[in-house]
């Protein structure tokens, strides 16, 4: 059988990637990249010489089962990866994951870059033990999961857009309690990276006066 690598990219910086990585990158047979353009301007600038497959949300449902069909027929090795970050995490990925291990066919995650990691840890927060949210619903489903995560005892991460950031800083406010200890990590791993800390209402107040930009991590402690 072959072995599908889900290879983690830098978020930001790009001496974030390992040589390992890199290695696996050059080795495989083909590359499964969700966006071509952005993960061809990274293998070139590593002087990867591979060639990129399309693998997206768009078409994840349709491509993994051909495609671990293909790993489990033969002896090829596929390297997957998303625009930023490690596949699967808020990525397209888990969908090829999944195949490849109801086929029985080797799955290898490399570790390396995820933007939550360092967004929770630089935090100030409690970090032994959290809950990943990632996005939550943008409509249908979202109140009724805040509801559910007011009694999250547990420090709380999620994945938000610049666009939304104060619109979900305000829903906070009104599920968690305006003095709930939070922080905001923008731009991680980049030249214009930024944490600001303090309660759910003074992250209000600042990104109310500071349009936020960049992608952006929330980070909410727990219910006392």
């Amino acid at each position: 059988m072959g072995i599908l690598y889900v290879v983690p990219t830098p978020v930001g910086n790009l001496e974030d990637m390992t040589l390992r990585a890199i290695r696996i990158l050059k080795e495989a047979d083909f590359v499964l990249a969700e966006d071509t353009r952005t993960s061809g301007i990274l293998l070139k600038h590593f002087d990867i010489k591979n060639a990129l497959q399309s693998h997206h949300k768009f078409n994840e449902h349709k491509t993994a089962e051909t495609l671990a069909a293909r790993l489990q027929d033969g002896d090829e090795t596929i390297a997957l990866v998303s625009d930023a970050g490690t596949p699967g995490i808020s990525d397209p990925g888990f969908l090829l994951v999944r195949e490849c291990v109801r086929r029985g066919v080797t799955v290898q995650c490399l570790p390396g870059a995820t933007a939550f990691v360092p967004a929770l840890v630089a935090s100030g927060l409690p970090d032994d033990r959290f809950c990943f949210e990632g996005f939550l619903p943008q409509k249908k489903g979202r109140a009724t999961r805040l509801q559910e995560l007011a009694g999250e005892s547990r420090t709380m991460v999620f994945y938000e857009s610049p666009y939304r950031l104060l619109k979900t800083l305000t829903q906070f406010v009104g599920c968690f309690g305006p003095e709930r200890q939070a922080s905001v990590s923008r731009e991680i791993s980049k030249v214009h990276e930024e944490t600001v800390r303090g309660t759910l209402q003074e992250l209000v107040d600042h990104f109310t006066a500071s349009e936020p930009r960049g992608e952006i991590v929330v980070v909410v402690a727990g219910k006392e």
